[in-house]
């Protein structure tokens, strides 16, 4: 991989290269057709990574094997995320057995120095580097934030590939200061990126330790290691597929539309598509029955938010009627907080509905509701 300077001095043009290497480039091999694959299950990843609102410097993919980014300071630090002990960390940790979990991805630090192995750095020897990148200064507060984004990033892909049966084992990034002084994820994200096995078996490994073991590298070996280079990037292709989910979001009276956009508002920056529907539970209740009953019938994991004031009926009514999740979301004010609350709090048994006090509340609800099986993070 290597980067080239693009028509402005904030974007790079980075470009993969056929080349792969092992044990600090002791072992070389040429792999036909690896930049394409490499540049695009990078492109993969770095796009949902992107639509999650992950920062980094990744701008778009411009052909097989480039891709335009931010132009970055590196900072000389390989973040690594362990959800699986195995590889160098059983040697550095003797008496850890190979397989145990961690409970919380194990975060680690080394410093980029071939020559030394890339030594591992605690936090206090990153400080007292005394780095500076592009006028930022890496201290306490830095170091924390590349720590939590390193944690973040790895569960959004550890259920990415939960989703394909395969268990991501561990993995590295690397980030850079921009020349807005913002500090970003940086570099690439491909398949020798991380360790991942399919169905948690090491034997079917589809990574790179898969050429860092062959005892002789053959042309049948590598011929194999293309294949599964092949297979992860046709994966990676489906990481952001546009989610289905959808939130209904019905408004007892027209003069709560304010209050419903900026829950649909909110909801579209979580993925998930707001529907705006009117109906009065105590006026028209057929009505609304047959407006949920709509987005009842199909797989589209659907959640309802309810937008009632004063005495809220609309949310009861759903929630009786129907199995789908339905959370109470009125619009309160200064003036009406004490007295209207209460119709949304105080609810008959055996209705399981929730209530969520503001907009941003209700879409973040609904966005746990609907992805069980995905992180959702600050």
């Amino acid at each position: 991989m290597e980067g080239e300077g693009a028509q402005s001095e904030d974007y790079v043009l980075i470009r993969s290269k056929d080349q792969l290497t092992a044990f600090n480039a002791a072992r070389k091999n040429v792999l036909e057709g690896k930049a394409q694959i490499a540049n695009r299950t990078t492109v993969n990843v770095f796009k949902l990574l992107t639509d999650i609102g992950v920062p980094s410097h990744f701008v778009t993919g411009v052909s097989g094997s480039e891709f335009i980014a931010k132009h970055c300071e590196m900072i000389p630090i390989e973040w690594v995320a362990r959800r699986i002990a195995t590889g160098s960390f059983l040697k550095r940790n003797p008496g850890v057995p190979q397989g145990y979990r961690f409970d919380e991805p194990k975060i680690e630090t080394f410093f980029k120095d071939d020559a030394n192995d890339d030594p591992q750095y605690s936090d206090e020897q990153i400080l007292c580097s005394n780095f500076e990148f592009n006028g930022v200064k890496i201290g306490k507060t830095e170091i924390n934030l590349m720590k939590r984004m390193t944690s973040v990033i790895f569960k959004v892909l550890e259920r990415c590939w939960g989703k394909h049966c395969c268990s991501l084992v561990d993995m590295k990034v690397e980030y850079g200061v921009t020349t807005k002084g913002e500090i970003v994820l940086a570099d690439v994200i491909d398949n020798d990126s991380w360790r991942v096995w399919p169905l948690g078996n090491r034997g079917l490994q589809l990574d790179k330790q898969f050429y860092r073991d062959m005892k002789e590298v053959t042309p049948e070996g590598l011929q194999q290691l293309t294949s599964n280079y092949e297979k992860v990037m046709e994966i990676t292709a489906k990481f952001s597929t546009p989610s289905s989910c959808r939130a209904l979001i019905i408004m007892g009276s027209p003069s709560d539309q304010a209050h419903c956009d900026k829950i649909a508002s909110s909801c579209r920056s979580l993925g998930i598509k707001p529907i705006i529907r009117v109906s009065s539970a105590h006026k028209t209740t057929h009505e609304t029955l047959n407006i949920v009953a709509e987005y009842d019938d199909d797989e589209t994991p659907t959640v309802v938010i309810a937008v009632a004031g004063r005495s809220n009926g609309l949310g009861p009514v759903i929630a009786g009627n129907f199995t789908l999740p339905v959370i109470n979301c009125p619009p309160l004010t200064e003036d009406n907080m004490t007295s209207d609350v209460w119709s949304s709090l105080r609810m008959p048994s055996g209705l399981g509905c929730s209530t969520v006090i503001g907009a941003d509340e209700a879409a973040l609800c609904a966005a746990k509701v609907s992805f069980p099986a995905t992180e959702i993070e600050e």
